[in-house]
């Protein structure tokens, strides 16, 4: 094993849970590996719901794994793209000085630890900044296909298809041979169309549970539609997956709406599903093979050094991200 001389680095720091106002830069002791961990030399970071959650500290259940009163790791961020520094004495599967990406606590640092079987290989034709926002929101999509047992010939609605995990949903049920609907605000539909997409629908103008159309398969990431217009939406025996739901209060923190998709789906014939994403290695590799064949290419909206975090954030959280957001600098 060898380690890195440094012995501190710079940071993003949340100190308690709340509004982006408790993100700060900071200055912290650099992590070491353990066994079957990696020590990543962070080129970029992306920015996913995920990392918003873990930020309010919401839904409250998240706390009993992450901190009830603040996070355990006061460092923000997931996905991670960089160099590996550093390896655990039991990893074989990288050496120092490899380019990986994937998911990695606390990637807003100079340093991050990640699990050896959750970072492969970067893709050859993405820069760190690209490579970066592929992991949570790319693995995100293919669990909510694979839950709802994609195939080739069936139409496809992708609800927030602009978003971070809609943008790489629309382009994998694509690969998959699906014909994908995507919907999306009026100012975002070119991107829709650009992903590939076969057909778009302006949710400000369009009811997509009005038109005549019926879908095999329905990917919920916006978080928005009663169960009862997805129903409407669906095929007699079609399926819908619900990976939205941030909107709400409550101790579920708007996950509510999830758990009665679940029941509800024990007495109809129509299947309303939801699942919790596994960000699997071995997955992550499957959407390698499909960036480098030019299946699947992740929309970047755009970068910010790590100072601007905050910004970031607000960004995200305001809905006028196109696709994705990195966070870069770390290294300057």
């Amino acid at each position: 094993m060898a380690t890195a001389t440094t012995t501190t680095m710079r940071a993003i720091v949340q100190d308690g849970y709340g509004s982006v106002d408790v993100l700060r830069a900071g200055q912290l002791a650099r992590p070491e590996p353990g066994a079957n961990e990696v020590l990543v030399r962070v080129q970029a970071a992306g920015l996913d719901r995920g990392t918003w959650h873990l930020m309010t500290g919401t839904p409250y259940p998240i706390r009993l794994a992450f901190g009830l009163r603040r996070p355990r790791n006061p460092v923000p961020g997931r996905d991670v793209a960089g160099i590996v520094e550093a390896i655990g004495s039991a990893v074989t599967t990288h050496a120092i000085g490899d380019e990986v990406y994937g998911v990695a606590p606390g990637s807003f640092a100079q340093y991050a630890v990640g699990r050896a079987d959750k970072l492969v290989r970067k893709p050859a034709n993405l820069s760190f900044e690209e490579a970066a926002v592929v992991p949570i929101s790319g693995l995100t999509a293919l669990d909510a296909l694979t839950v709802g047992r994609v195939s080739s010939g069936q139409h496809v609605l992708v609800i927030g298809a602009s978003g971070g995990v809609g943008s790489f949903a629309v382009q994998l049920a694509k690969a998959f041979g699906a014909e994908v609907t995507g919907v999306a605000s009026t100012a975002k539909l070119d991107l829709v169309r650009a992903l590939g997409a076969d057909h778009v629908i302006d949710y400000r103008r369009e009811d997509f549970a009005k038109g005549p159309n019926r879908y095999d398969l329905i990917i919920d990431i916006a978080g928005n539609p009663t169960l009862s217009r997805l129903r409407r939406a669906l095929t007699p025996r079609g399926t819908a997956v619900i990976t939205g739901g941030e909107d709400g209060g409550g101790p579920t923190g708007g996950m509510n709406r999830q758990l009665r998709a679940v029941v509800l789906s024990l007495f109809i014939r129509q299947r309303l599903t939801t699942f919790v994403n596994k960000e699997r290695g071995a997955d992550l590799a499957r959407l390698t093979e499909l960036i480098e064949a030019g299946q699947v290419a992740p929309s970047l909206d755009r970068t910010y050094p790590m100072e601007q975090a905050p910004d970031a954030m607000r960004r995200l959280i305001t809905g006028e991200a196109r696709g994705k957001i990195a966070i870069t600098g770390f290294t300057a």
